[in-house]
């Protein structure tokens, strides 16, 4: 067996690994494989200068085994998200390698901190990195959907952020995280920044405050990798009665202003101190949950222990309509 970097060399390779999937899926990995000219320079840098996703594949006999996808968080460039797994059906020890295979290789580079996020129903995939590879549970994201938006206008006051506000809206983002999540999800300033090669990312992503006498007390943002469905993002200050209502109408109206057509999705980080209350908001504004993902966590860089432990077990571990750092 051999683990390499997926280059446009293995896409014959690959591409009978994924001819079953649905055509974008398809599409969007031939497009990252056709990206090889941006990956070949993209791999020889060091982390904090990586500026997209890496892919890497287990061959056997010439033959593909199993891939897996990492990227970096935007801002810090130790936080690293595996967002794609597919191998064998059955052959968990080939995505026991692979995982094993980044944590050693970015670990090696620096990267102190491995997260992934599983839809809550694969609970052969929690034995593979729970038990096989050293991750632990740590929280819980749900997306909301609306298949009808109406949007209303409000009287919310908002600006659009800028880098300069990122220090305060980090510590807005970590005063509301649940005390017991801290260590594991608090953020720095600069994962609140722009990117510097933001305009090669497969997503857009637009940043948002809400002040008061000059207090940052609220932020949201609103991506989007296809134009078609928007992931809301919300984090505000629970000393203050802002409203969630007013925040999504304001999104929603940003939104339609751009797209006559789209789907609003929210997200709900279960770790925030007012998860409760946006979920009450989002049942009173007739949104239905669609997907709940587990967050599994390796804080540390260590060697993991290795156990041993025709179809295709294919686990897109990034969100089902976007792909986010």
């Amino acid at each position: 067996m051999q683990i390499k970097r997926l280059t446009y060399l293995d896409f014959g390779k690959i591409k009978r690994l994924v001819s079953y999937l649905s055509p974008d899926y398809n599409d969007k990995l031939a497009k990252s494989i056709m990206e090889e000219p941006f990956g070949l320079i993209n791999a020889m840098l060091p982390l904090p200068l990586k500026f997209k996703s890496e892919s890497f594949i287990l061959v056997e006999n010439n033959e593909v085994l199993g891939l897996i996808t990492t990227v970096k968080t935007a801002g810090n460039p130790y936080k690293i998200n595996i967002t794609r797994l597919i191998f064998k059906e059955n052959m968990y020890d080939v995505g026991q390698k692979l995982v094993e295979f980044v944590i050693h290789k970015l670990g090696a580079k620096g990267a102190t901190t491995f997260s992934v996020m599983i839809d809550e129903c694969h609970d052969e995939l929690f034995d593979l990195f729970i038990n096989g590879c050293g991750f632990r549970l740590c929280s819980s994201e749900t997306l909301w959907k609306c298949e009808k938006p109406a949007p209303q206008k409000t009287d919310l006051k908002w600006r659009y952020a800028q880098n300069s506000d990122s220090k305060k809206i980090a510590e807005l983002y970590n005063s509301e995280l649940e005390a017991i999540y801290k260590p594991s999800l608090s953020r720095h300033p600069k994962e609140f920044c722009e990117a510097v090669f933001s305009g090669l990312n497969d997503y857009y992503k637009t940043r948002y405050v809400i002040e008061e006498n000059k207090k940052i007390i609220g932020y949201f943002s609103i991506t989007t990798s296809d134009n078609l469905n928007y992931i809301f993002d919300i984090t505000a200050n629970s000393g203050y009665d802002i409203g969630y209502d007013r925040i999504i109408n304001t999104m929603l109206c940003e939104t339609a202003q751009k797209k006559r057509a789209f789907y609003p999705l929210i997200k709900q980080k279960k770790y925030i101190k007012d998860s409760y209350k946006l979920e009450n908001c989002l049942k009173e504004m007739s949104y239905t949950p669609i997907q709940t993902r587990q967050i599994l966590v390796k804080d540390y860089y260590k060697p993991v222990k290795q156990e041993n432990t025709t179809q295709w077990n294919v686990f897109n571990l990034e969100d089902n309509y976007i792909s986010t750092p």
